[in-house]
């Protein structure tokens, strides 16, 4: 009896607001059988640093995250500090 564990990002989402989730599933395994699943999300806004993040997760923040989106969360972070 091999109890494996393993995790994937599963699913990309882009919001309205340009922000970036990414879930991941962590997937238990017994003998190749999946026993358990479990999930765990990070949002990525359009100012985050993205040395970290796999390639495709990249390419997506450079089309998502243009300049005018950009501007946009800026200056919707300096309103709501208001």
């Amino acid at each position: 009896m091999a109890l494996t564990e393993r995790t994937e990002e599963d699913k990309i989402e882009i919001l309205a607001s340009g922000h970036i989730q990414i879930r991941t599933a962590t997937v238990i395994e017994r003998d190749g059988v999946e026993i358990s699943r479990s999930f765990h999300r990070k949002v990525v806004d359009p100012t985050s640093d993205m040395t970290a993040e796999r390639d495709q997760v990249k390419a997506i923040a450079s089309a998502v995250h243009t300049p005018e989106i950009k501007a946009a969360f800026i200056a919707a972070q300096a309103e709501a500090a208001l």
